[in-house]
């Protein structure tokens, strides 16, 4: 079960919230809807506690088959790696889906996809199976809720670290609790971005995005956890993905979206399915835009 900041009695949760705010036993809400919904807040917030259900779920199996002695590790045809633990993790969220929301479709990294509704849910049960396989902390699950291609709830749980981040479409994006907010960085001139896992920047690639929106900013920064959570966070101001897939992006695009920011694939359009990714706090977006076109 995830723990919560501040504990209240009988497991509930104590928040200061004003009267624009709601408080649930899974934190504050806080209700600022800026855009126009296709469904009511109080649905989605019922969806947002099924997608907490789900991400304790997978929490609980994941910590108990990590760095197990027997843990189980295939290779994919891919080249990278899957252990039991991803494949048992995915099942066991499948199986509460079909109970919880028989109609909606489900998209996941390890079972592919199954129904054809207009809501979906987009699963990687361990994001990082590398690192989990390797004994270290840096694995998370990400859980999304989409409907007809719009992220409307997002959750990523990294049990080994203690921590879980999470946003509602209109609601915000929180971390533990605390609402996130990106940074106020308006030109690329003064950007940090953010370096990817394979140190792209740091060993000077030629010809990738990375480098190409670095040339043009002020700073660097290594990976630290997830390049676009720390977007979200305001610790960098752009960062950028690539060969991701709908899991990996979904999550992400409606935290750093509702941390103020903006999330794109590398032409501009505001898709998560697209394989490449571009997240910024939104000020600078268009400017790294055109660095990747070669623009000025």
């Amino acid at each position: 079960m995830f723990v919560p900041a501040v504990a209240g009695p009988a497991g509930g949760w104590v928040w200061s919230c004003r009267a624009d705010r709601i408080a649930t036993r899974r934190g504050p809400h806080c209700h600022a809807p800026r855009v126009a919904l296709a469904v009511t807040l109080p649905s989605l917030l019922s969806d947002l506690d099924l997608a907490f259900e789900l991400a304790d779920l997978a929490d609980r199996i994941a910590m108990t088959r990590f760095r197990s002695v027997d843990l189980v590790v295939q290779e994919k045809p891919d080249g990278s790696p899957v252990s039991d633990a991803d494949r048992a993790v995915e099942q066991a969220l499948r199986a509460r889906l079909r109970d919880e929301r028989p109609d909606h479709g489900i998209t996941g990294e390890e079972l592919g996809s199954t129904g054809s509704s207009d809501w979906r849910w987009y699963l990687d049960p361990i994001d990082g199976t590398s690192d989990f396989v390797a004994g270290g902390s840096d694995w998370k699950t990400l859980i999304a809720l989409a409907h007809a291609d719009r992220v409307l709830v997002g959750v990523v749980s990294s049990p080994a670290l203690g921590s879980r981040w999470w946003a509602t479409r209109g609601d915000g994006a929180f971390r533990d609790g605390v609402r996130l907010s990106v940074s106020r960085t308006s030109r690329l001139a003064d950007a940090t971005v953010s370096d990817d896992w394979r140190q792209t920047i740091a060993r000077g690639v030629n010809g990738h995005p990375l480098t190409a929106i670095a040339a043009r900013s002020a700073n660097f920064r290594p990976r630290e956890g997830h390049t676009f959570l720390e977007v979200a966070q305001g610790r960098v101001d752009v960062g950028v993905g690539i060969g991701g897939f709908a899991w990996d992006y979904a999550p992400m695009q409606v935290i750093v979206e509702e941390a103020g920011g903006r999330f794109s694939d590398l032409s501009g359009r505001a898709r998560f399915d697209a394989g490449d990714a571009l997240a910024s706090n939104g000020r600078v977006h268009d400017e790294a835009l055109r660095a990747l076109a070669g623009g000025d």
